[in-house]
């Protein structure tokens, strides 16, 4: 769907041409260590030393419904259980 409106466009910010982009950089190549700072930590989990593998379960549907159930956190419970039965076995 075509906007009927028109874009501003200011004399003291034009748009980047191809030129432009090729001669960005990244900032951190080019902003101070305080400028830096001040945009925060980066998002994302933090990095561990052995993070968890995602794989393919099968599981009974009463098994998943009854975990489910529980609420958030269900595949964490499960990784305890399986964690207490492997310190059994």
């Amino acid at each position: 769907m075509a906007s009927d409106r028109k874009v501003a466009f200011d004399d003291e910010n034009p748009e980047w041409t191809e030129a432009d982009f090729a001669r960005g950089r990244p900032g951190a190549e080019v902003l101070p260590p305080e400028v830096l700072a001040a945009f925060g930590k980066r998002r994302g989990r933090p990095k561990v030393d052995a993070p968890k593998k995602a794989v393919s379960l099968r599981l009974d549907p009463d098994v998943l419904d009854h975990f489910k159930a529980t609420g958030a956190g269900w595949q964490r419970r499960i990784n305890a259980i399986l964690r207490r039965a492997m310190e059994r076995a």
